[in-house]
C-alpha cells in the first residue's frame, strides 16, 4: 500500500538524517582536534521491485559515513620542539606499549616526552628508527627495525681525539739541540679533557723531533692519567715550508687510561708537504729564538648531558648536549597504504590496518610518495566549521521534511478509517 510505503521512506529519512546529523555533530566537536578528519554522510537512495508503470513503491533511503582520512590538513607551527606533522600522504607509526605492542597509525604528531624519555602521544609511542650521528638509518630501513623512540639512549656525549692540528712556526736561528714546549688537548673516549706536552727539539739545520708526554688532567696537570707512544721526525726546505715527517702519516698512541676509556690513536695534521699551512721553519728575528704557535686544535669533545630533543628536517630527532655537540639518534618512520581510506577508527586520532586498507608500507621521509615530516609543527583539523552549519541545516530541514510526511500520512490513514465507520 502506498500509504505504508511513504511511512516507511519517511522514517528512513528521519533515519539518515539523524545520523548525518551524528557526523556533523562529531566533526564541529572536533574542529580542533589536531590531525583529526571529517566524516562526510552519504546518502544512499533504496528502490523496491515491485514499482510499475502503473503503481509506485517508495523504497527510502539509508546513509553510511565516508571518513575523509586522507584529506589534507593544514600545517601550524607550534613552540613544542616534539611536535611533528606530515604534508603530503601516509601515517606516523606508533605502539600501546614501549615493548612489543599493537601497531597503531596516525596523523596526530603532538607528542611530548615521557619520564622514560619516549616519545609518547596519549599513550602510544612514536616509532621510528636507530641512527649514526649524521642521521642515517643503522642497518635495515624496515618494519622490523621499528623501534619506540627513546630520547634517552644517549644520554650522555663525549668522545675521543682522533685528530690534531698543528699551525707553528719552528726557529730557524735555534741552535742545533734547542728544545720548545707547547702543548696539545686530547679527549679519551669517555670525554675526559687531558693535556699532552709537545716538546720540539732541533735535530740538525732543518730537521726537528717532536716527543709527547704522558697526557694529564687539563684541570690537573699533576696527575698523570695515561701512557703515550710515538714521536715524529720532521724535516724542511730550504725555503721554510714543510718537507716530511716520519712516520708519515704521523701519528701517537696513547693507552692505560686512568679513567678506564679505551686506547687512543692520534693523527697529527703537521700541514702539506711543499706547503706553509701548517709546520714553517722560518727564523724567529728575536735575540733569543723562540717557537711561534699560531694554533693547535683537536677534534673529539668532553663529558656532557642531554639537555634537549628537537625534531629537525625530514624526521630526523636530534638530541643537543651540555658541551654543544648535538647529534641525531633516531628517524620518524611514515607508513603508507594502498587504500587509506580502509583504516579502522580508534579514539585519539589512532587508526588501525584493515584487510581494506592493506598492509603498511614503511617509508623514510619524503621517500618512495610518503609525505614529508615537519618539526615544531602540527597537522589542524579538516573540519570547515561553514560547510559543517550549511549541513547541519540542510539535515534539519530534510527531517523536518521527513516528521511532516509521517504527520500527513497519520491524517490521510485517519481519512481512510473515518470513511470505513
Amino acid at each position: 500500500m502506498s500509504l505504508t510505503g511513504a511511512l516507511s521512506s519517511a522514517i528512513s529519512a528521519l533515519n539518515a538524517q539523524s545520523q548525518s546529523l551524528s557526523m556533523i555533530s562529531d566533526n564541529i566537536a572536533n574542529s580542533d582536534t589536531t590531525g583529526y578528519k571529517t566524516t562526510s554522510a552519504m546518502f544512499e537512495n533504496l528502490v523496491t521491485a515491485s514499482s510499475s508503470s502503473s503503481s509506485y513503491a517508495s523504497g527510502g533511503v539509508t546513509v553510511s559515513g565516508r571518513a575523509n582520512i586522507s584529506q589534507q590538513g593544514l600545517l601550524a607551527a607550534t613552540s613544542n620542539a616534539t611536535d611533528v606533522a606530515i604534508q603530503g600522504s601516509g601515517f606516523f607509526v606508533t605502539s600501546d606499549s614501549a615493548s612489543g605492542g599493537t601497531t597503531y597509525y596516525t596523523r596526530n604528531g603532538a607528542f611530548s616526552i615521557d619520564n622514560s624519555g619516549y616519545l609518547v602521544n596519549n599513550g602510544y609511542y612514536l616509532e621510528g628508527w636507530r641512527t649514526d650521528a649524521d642521521g642515517n638509518v643503522v642497518g635495515d630501513a624496515s618494519s622490523s627495525s621499528l623501534a619506540p623512540i627513546n630520547t634517552q639512549v644517549a644520554s650522555t656525549s663525549g668522545s675521543a681525539t682522533t685528530k690534531t692540528t698543528f699551525a707553528a712556526n719552528l726557529p730557524a736561528d735555534a741552535a742545533t739541540g734547542a728544545t720548545y714546549s707547547s702543548s696539545m688537548t686530547v679527549y679519551d673516549s669517555l670525554g675526559t679533557a687531558n693535556s699532552v706536552a709537545v716538546t720540539w727539539t732541533k735535530t740538525a739545520s732543518n730537521a726537528w723531533t717532536a716527543s709527547f708526554g704522558n697526557p694529564t688532567l687539563s684541570s690537573d696537570t699533576s696527575k698523570t692519567t695515561g701512557t703515550t707512544s710515538g714521536s715524529v721526525a720532521i724535516t724542511f726546505n730550504s725555503d721554510g715550508s714543510l718537507a716530511s715527517t716520519s712516520p708519515s702519516p704521523a701519528t701517537i698512541s696513547v693507552s692505560g687510561w686512568t679513567d678506564g676509556a679505551s686506547d687512543s690513536t692520534v693523527s697529527l695534521d703537521l700541514g702539506t708537504v711543499g706547503g706553509t699551512n701548517g709546520l714553517t721553519q722560518y727564523a724567529s728575528g728575536l735575540t733569543t729564538p723562540a717557537i711561534n704557535v699560531t694554533s693547535i686544535s683537536s677534534d673529539g669533545l668532553a663529558y656532557g648531558k642531554l639537555s634537549s630533543v628537537k625534531v629537525g628536517s625530514n624526521g630526523v630527532v636530534n638530541a643537543t648536549y651540555s658541551n654543544g655537540q648535538t647529534i641525531a639518534i633516531y628517524k620518524i618512520a611514515v607508513a603508507t597504504f594502498k587504500d587509506p581510506s580502509g583504516l579502522s577508527g580508534n579514539s585519539y586520532g589512532m587508526y588501525s590496518a584493515t584487510a581494506d586498507s592493506g598492509s603498511a608500507s614503511v617509508q623514510t621521509s619524503g621517500a618512495n610518495g610518503a609525505g614529508t615530516i615537519y618539526g615544531s609543527e602540527l597537522e589542524s583539523s579538516t573540519t570547515d566549521t561553514s560547510s559543517q552549519f550549511s549541513s547541519m541545516i540542510s539535515a534539519q530541514q530534510a527531517y523536518s521534511a521527513a516528521s511532516q510526511v509521517i504527520t500527513t500520512v497519520n491524517k490521510m490513514f485517519d481519512t481512510l478509517i473515518s470513511a470505513m465507520r
